[in-house]
């Protein structure tokens, strides 16, 4: 193949993808970018599909159709359902781990007992899939304490329980009860961590990695960090909380021995490691591992890379050798999440958005949670609707233009935090 004139297919609908199909499309090797399927900024932006992610057969015939060279796979269903493998076997180079390294994702007690295995700083938990020695266990741990759906439940599946009445009804309510479906059937229950967490983004090929910039992502939906638990409501980067120094040592007792420790487990690890990380008193320990890029923080993290993206992606999925070192921008990004009121529980759909066509440079708007409706118009279709980045020469400038892109859209239930960031500002 030929690397120049490349056709990429994007597979996702939410900002993540949206962002990668953004920087893909400027890369001086893609002639195209197409993606399935999209949302309703993507499509006023570039060719899309109807193809569903997890219909792996649909997949393959859509990148056979197209004639694709890459498929860069956004969300973590259809890593976990196989899609790399599928695209592999049709000889298609796809960006994103196969089904069985997805597994740091897909089951968080495997990817607990992988952290034991390798010894990788982690909280002591126990897995359970069964509600008595689930709560004998609980019976002998400090609270408050942390009980996880194993499977993937879109970010939904961490309870932090204050007592153990609270701990005990989430226990029976995943493991006996139907809220969390099968990703509730093997439950992790865990320390609870005190501290500042950070994200490391890693792009892998087997045991070479670039690191990507340290980030912070605001999960709560109330200002100050208060509210439910949410797919994340804003992020920025690069953080100072995390020094050169301290990101080495991340690197040194963290990143190498995961990436040695899946290799010597017969896994071939290529794609995004995403380490969550809690920064205790004792040290930094992994709270849990995603094998794709985050979302918000994809719409930050790479808008700082000054070195072209998808020659790293391609040679992710091609299993080669990364460049030891990568150029990025001295500079500060931040995305707002634009949501519907309401979110993360019921919210109003069907919006009518109003937005500028463009931006001021350093300022862009992301489509997330929207569609076309049958007139043509782009309207809300989720939770978390759009995020608005600012890029700036501090996190002050970058603050400022992602909040004049939120001042500049309208729909009827916007609902915005306007703290992002508030932990780094009170460093200063």
């Amino acid at each position: 193949m030929n690397d120049k004139n490349l056709k990429v297919l994007v597979l996702g609908s939410g900002g993540r993808e949206h962002t990668l199909a953004r920087i893909c499309d400027q890369s001086p090797i893609v002639e195209k970018v197409v993606v399935s399927p999209g949302n309703g900024g993507m499509a006023g932006e570039f060719e899309t599909f109807s193809v569903g992610v997890e219909d792996n057969e649909a997949i393959v015939s859509l990148a056979k159709a197209e004639e694709i060279d890459l498929v860069v796979v956004g969300p973590e269903v259809p890593l976990c359902n196989g899609a790399v493998d599928a695209l592999n076997e049709a000889g298609i180079p796809a960006y994103g781990p196969n089904k069985s390294a997805a597994r740091l994702e897909g089951s968080k007690a495997f990817s607990k007992d992988f952290f034991a295995r390798q010894g990788i700083p982690t909280a002591e938990y126990g897995n359970f899939n069964e509600v008595g020695p689930a709560l004998a266990y609980l019976s002998t741990c400090k609270m408050p304490i942390v009980v996880k759906a194993s499977g993937l439940a879109a970010g939904k599946g961490v309870l932090i329980c204050e007592n153990r009445e609270e701990a005990e009804e989430a226990v029976r309510e995943m493991l006996a009860g139907s809220s969390f479906g099968e990703s509730g059937k093997e439950v992790v229950i865990e320390e609870f961590l005190e501290g500042e967490e950070a994200s490391l983004h890693l792009v892998c090929s087997g045991e070479s990695y670039v690191a990507l910039p340290m980030s912070q992502d605001h999960k709560k939906v109330g200002e100050g960090d208060i509210g439910l638990n949410t797919g994340g409501m804003g992020a920025y980067a690069p953080t100072r909380l995390v020094t050169p120094e301290m990101l080495a040592q991340y690197e040194k007792s963290i990143v190498r021995p995961t990436l040695a420790g899946l290799k010597a487990e017969g896994i071939d690890f290529r794609g995004t490691l995403y380490v969550g990380l809690m920064l205790t008193t004792d040290g930094p320990k992994v709270l849990e591992f995603n094998v794709r890029f985050g979302d918000p923080e994809t719409q930050v993290i790479l808008p700082l890379l000054e070195d072209d993206l998808v020659p790293l992606l391609l040679a992710s999925a091609r299993g080669e050798e990364l460049p030891s070192s990568v150029h990025f921008k001295d500079a500060y990004a931040m995305v707002v999440v634009l949501a519907s009121a309401g979110y993360p529980e019921s919210y109003p759909k069907g919006e009518v958005i109003s937005a500028p066509s463009d931006f001021p440079e350093g300022s862009q708007l992301i489509h997330a949670g929207t569609k076309l409706d049958e007139e043509g118009k782009c309207v809300t279709a989720g939770g978390r609707v759009l995020g608005a980045v600012g890029i700036g020469s501090s996190l002050q400038e970058a603050r400022e233009k992602a909040n004049s892109v939120c001042e500049s859209v309208d729909f009827p239930s916007k609902y915005f935090r306007r703290d992002i960031g508030h932990r780094e500002f009170s460093r200063t």
